[in-house]
């Protein structure tokens, strides 16, 4: 034991002492026990070596360059996220149950430091206890094991939920008998099922991008320790294994009996109501049969309730055609008043009405603004930025706000909190992606309380003696004439397609403002407190960025504003994402010929860009 302890010793003085050396690369002899160990050490940028040496002191590691960057490119803004199992074309193993073991540590120690902080530096006699819950993906059963590993290390008791979805993981921290310090859910959401990662909750909420990148440097420390590199821990506490979506699915069944208040049968509320769920063989099942059926509605007709991780049927997202389709086709080939579409973990969710019309994106978010907007008149309405100008018409003829933001789902509730915080009445946040938040549900983005209230107002038009379905709610909104999305890939290492996205984004901002673009103009989106195209709060406390993106509003002659252009950087993946709308026929393309031929090519982007998919629509026709 002295022997390690003064290994450990000289290991930390003799890291310390090399990396504060100004030479780029540096043999490095480690003197520990009778061995002597070469290391090649390639330095980081200072800011990055500062304060990785701070956790290479801490932890005794020596922080080598690509371990470090392995974990770092883990995280996705305020998720993790990687490939778990082989499979995929072009694309590794990383999500490695070494690598998520790491950061399930260091999740645990962040969520003990958190609490003794709130404690005056106390913990108390009581263990810190965290929750895991996980999709049906093929890889959830070896990457429990880590991660369960990894919260034990790091000192806490953890709880298996089982096959769980994500909002349900975050409830687990507030429902009691449960209330756990905090939980993580492991899923990759609609990725396919070569990919997982993880989510991160605290009674609070979910995590922010710069927590998670402080758990991230920590793991990254612990993994790319050389001597000791992380392994399943095989002592500590098995997981105690809990049924928490039962009491999940009762809370959300409690809820529609109490707001329906039905005058003749309180506990089933739903009976004649005809309801299809497609659980895309996610984790959604239970709202079928812990919920919907409980309440009396005839679920029959229902499509890929069983989970199962390889999704042999569609991708389980409410934006895929294929999903819609098929949900659509059942709900009318029952005569159903409602179709429910999940993603793989059900923060997500769309819905198709009783004639067959799917809703989903702008249609969405326009449902839920009408019920909400019923209930809370004048408020507030977050959604991203890539929402069309007829649905800013929509919420403002009802009375509404729209405040435009950045896209992510993350930054949009964000936004709403601060409003709040702010005094800005705001009780609804959603993305078109399907994401949606409400004040009256903790800020969280919960799929299936989604659908619970677009049910309770479903039964409540009836009630009301309406022989409508939901979809007359939204039967005003205008469609955009054109609307596209186009990919652009970011042909480099992995390690700089961060850095390369960063300068594409802010190549194109000075493009329009040096006037380049003939026509373009930056969006301010209104009087929301953004300036600069969705990126730069004006308030005094801007919120962090995760990920560049700025929005144009396009202008010609013959049309005026006619249209917009937002492009942005992916934090899942290397690649730049262009969306587009117009009022016109023929706009997007000739928005996309002006993208093509006065800023990627004139600007050079195209060296390291692929820019196939806007050529092939910009030649189009």
């Amino acid at each position: 034991m002295a022997t390690t302890s003064t290994s450990s010793l000289t290991l930390q003085h003799n890291v310390h002492k090399t990396c504060t050396s100004s030479s780029p690369n540096k043999t490095l002899q480690l003197d520990y026990g009778v061995t002597k160990i070469s290391f090649k050490i390639r330095f980081l940028s200072s800011h990055i070596r500062r304060k990785q040496l701070c956790n290479a002191t801490r932890f005794n590691e020596v922080v080598v360059n690509e371990d470090v960057e392995k974990i770092r490119r883990l995280q996705n803004g305020s998720d993790v996220r990687g490939v778990a199992v082989e499979g995929e074309k072009g694309r590794t193993v990383d999500l490695t149950p070494s690598a998520i073991e790491a950061i399930a540590e260091s999740f645990g120690e962040w969520v003990i430091d958190g609490l003794k902080k709130a404690n005056g530096g106390v913990l108390g006699q009581n263990k810190v206890r965290v929750s895991l819950g996980r999709d049906p993906r093929i890889s959830g059963p070896s990457l429990s094991v880590a991660i369960f590993a990894g919260l034990n290390r790091a000192g806490c008791i953890p709880f298996d939920m089982g096959l769980a979805t994500t909002p349900a993981c975050f409830m687990s921290t507030l429902l009691p008998p449960f209330s756990y310090d905090a939980s993580l859910m492991m899923t990759a959401s609609h990725l396919p099922y070569t990919r997982n990662g993880l989510k991160f909750f605290t009674p609070k909420g979910g995590l922010c991008s710069t927590d998670v990148e402080e758990i991230c440097n920590r793991a990254a420390c612990k993994y790319a320790n050389r001597f000791a590199k992380t392994s399943l821990a095989k002592d500590g506490i098995s997981p105690v294994k809990v049924d928490f979506m039962s009491t999940y699915s009762k809370h959300l069944r409690d809820i529609i009996k109490e707001r329906v208040n039905h005058p003749e049968h309180f506990d089933t509320p739903l009976e004649g109501f005809k309801i299809i769920v497609n659980a895309g063989n996610g984790s959604g099942g239970f709202f079928a049969w812990n919920v919907l059926d409980e309440l009396g509605a005839d679920t029959f007709g229902s499509l890929n309730l069983r989970p199962d991780g390889m999704f042999p049927n569609h991708i389980p997202n409410p934006e895929d055609k294929v999903a819609m389709s098929l949900t659509r086709a059942a709900v009318l080939e029952q005569s159903a008043d409602l179709g429910i579409v999940f993603d793989t973990d059900v923060d997500r969710s769309g819905v198709v009405d009783n004639e067959g019309n799917p809703i989903n994106g702008d249609r969405l978010i326009a449902l839920m603004s009408s019920i909400v907007l019923r209930e809370h008149p004048g408020t507030n309405i977050v959604t991203d930025a890539r929402t069309s100008m007829a649905l800013t018409r929509f919420i403002t003829e009802r009375g509404g706000h729209h405040c435009l933001y950045r896209v992510g789902y993350r930054n949009v509730i964000d936004k709403g909190i601060q409003l709040n915080e702010d005094g800005v009445e705001t009780h609804l946040m959603m993305e078109t992606s399907g994401h949606g938040a409400l004040k009256e549900n903790h800020f969280l983005d919960d799929g299936a309380y989604m659908v619970v209230k677009i049910i309770i107002e479903m039964v409540r038009m009836k009630l009301a003696g309406s022989k409508e379905g939901i979809g007359s709610l939204i039967k005003d909104l205008e469609d955009p004439a054109e609307s596209i999305e186009l990919r652009l890939n970011i042909c480099t290492e992995p390690r700089y397609a961060k850095d390369k996205g960063v300068e594409v984004i802010e190549t194109f901002r000075s493009y329009i403002e040096e006037g380049c673009l003939e026509g373009w103009q930056l969006d301010t989106c209104g009087d929301c407190w953004v300036s600069e195209g969705c990126l730069v709060d004006s308030n005094d406390t801007p919120s962090v960025i995760d990920a560049r993106m700025y929005r144009a509003k396009v202008s010609d002659e013959k049309h005026g504003q006619h249209g917009w252009i937002h492009i942005r950087q992916s934090i899942h993946n290397p690649n730049i994402a262009v969306n587009m709308q117009s009022a016109v026929p023929g706009g997007c393309q000739s928005m996309t010929r002006v993208l093509l031929e006065k800023f990627l090519l004139e600007s050079g982007m195209d060296r390291f860009l692929d820019i196939t998919e806007v050529e092939k629509f910009a030649k189009s026709g």
